[in-house]
């Protein structure tokens, strides 16, 4: 008798899904049983329309390999685009269990040259893309809750190492993606009494948004493994959207070729009380001494 694949009636959501890390999300699905709605608004790195979507290819090569899959083209920063994808799934396979958040693009400026229009674009397309998936899938999954048929839904935002230390040159990114890691801890908190676990990764893959950072293959001596390679991601990133994962929810973990890191947040470090009001100099001070405790920060990417 063959094993049950992790995902076996499953259906999965991942936009961005054709190419880089969405592609190697969607296929890595598929081989795990899920039906896949493979979404992908077709667009060039700085987020201008390219004139074929790739989303049918990733479909075809599914089925080809025989699994299940739907392309969606709509724009999931928009209300009506976001809409549709959910009521794409439900429509065609009558249901809905995981949301692969992972549409994004660069516009990369320093602060002083960044134009509000990429500020915008970018803000769009990671933070409004995230949230509006979530927000129309998470209202299906209330609604199942509230007549009784309490999902085991999952939710998988994508971040980046950027959103949790910040890097130069990329404050629309950076600011995008850490907003991303606090919509993750609200949505996990909120749904959770409807069956939803919602969880976050920072990854680390060549991919064409990347490929410029990992320009040459990094292998593990001797191994011919290639520790860029987008599908290094995809095994945690299924894992984490299957019913397997019961109980993990409000996480952010970093994942790059074979590792996988739990991050842990903000929390109290070292803290002062004088239990009246400070003078500005007594606050200076007392600051003064507190950072000599605290651990020192992790480094921005890209500073010297």
């Amino acid at each position: 008798m063959s094993a049950r694949l992790l995902c076996e009636g499953r259906v999965v959501i991942v936009t961005g899904a054709g190419r880089g890390l969405g592609r190697a999300h969607a296929l890595a699905y598929a081989a795990e049983g899920a039906r896949v709605v493979v979404n992908d608004l077709g667009v060039g790195l700085d987020g201008t329309p390219g004139p074929d979507s790739p989303a049918r290819q990733i479909v075809d090569e599914i089925r080809a390999a025989g699994g299940e899959a739907m392309a969606h083209g709509g724009d999931i920063a928009t209300t009506g685009g976001a809409a549709s994808l959910v009521g794409a799934a439900l429509e065609t396979y009558g249901r809905l269990d995981t949301l692969v958040n992972n549409a994004g693009f660069l516009r990369d400026r320093m602060l002083v040259n960044l134009d509000e229009d990429d500020w915008d674009a970018v803000l769009r397309v990671h933070l409004k893309g995230h949230f509006l998936p979530l927000k129309h899938a998470a209202a299906h999954w209330r609604a199942e809750a509230r007549a009784g048929r309490t999902p085991q839904a999952r939710v998988v935002n994508t971040s980046s190492g950027a959103g949790l230390l910040g890097s130069v040159g990329q404050g629309n990114y950076s600011a995008a993606k850490a907003g991303i890691i606090g919509l993750t801890l609200v949505a996990a908190a909120e749904m959770g009494r409807y069956g939803v676990q919602v969880n976050a990764i920072a990854p680390a893959a060549r991919t064409r948004m990347t490929e410029r950072t990992f320009a040459e293959t990094m292998t593990a001596p001797g191994s011919g493994f290639d520790a860029m390679a987008p599908e290094n991601v995809s095994p945690l990133v299924v894992w984490l959207g299957s019913a397997a994962s019961a109980g993990v929810t409000g996480r952010v973990f970093e994942t790059e070729g074979g590792r996988i890191t739990v991050m842990e947040g903000w929390r109290p470090g070292p803290t002062a009380d004088k239990g009246a009001r400070w003078t500005p100099s007594e606050a200076g001070e007392a600051t003064l001494k507190l950072l000599a405790e605290a651990e020192v920060p992790g480094a921005v990417y890209g500073a010297r």
